[in-house]
């Protein structure tokens, strides 16, 4: 009987602190509804970015040539296409448009801190930004 009630007791508490795992985002699309490119990769190479954008701050014009995808831990982030805008707010995630123009803008009263996970061909840019 005791060994019984200590196996329970071990289950039980390995049960109590168990893992969980949330997907946050999973698509085969961007935000705007695009479907994300195939493509293979020789050598790929992962990066993980953290970008805080100040309040009232706007990033430049820019494109992201590889598939991408962020959280934003904190704050307040519009992201701006030529027909599109994304309004998000701490907690939410998202995937990045790849070959689309696009701009991040703080729009609201605390730093926005978004972390970005890009995949790419080893050495390959991750931003380029529009002329």
């Amino acid at each position: 009987m005791i060994r019984f009630l200590t196996f329970t007791f071990l289950a039980v508490s390995i049960s109590a602190n168990a893992a969980t795992s949330t997907d946050l985002v999973k698509s085969t699309t961007t935000w705007d509804g695009h479907k994300l490119p195939p493509y293979s990769l020789v050598q790929p190479e992962v990066t993980i970015k953290e970008i805080i954008i100040e309040p009232g701050e706007k990033l430049p014009w820019h494109q992201h040539p590889v598939i991408n995808a962020g959280v934003l831990i904190s704050g307040e982030l519009t992201v701006h296409t030529e027909e599109k805008s994304l309004n998000m707010k701490a907690g939410d995630s998202l995937v990045e448009l790849v070959n689309t123009s696009h701009y991040g803008e703080n729009t609201g009263k605390v730093p926005a801190k978004i972390i970005v996970f890009y995949l790419s061909e080893k050495n390959q840019k991750v931003t380029v930004l529009d002329k």
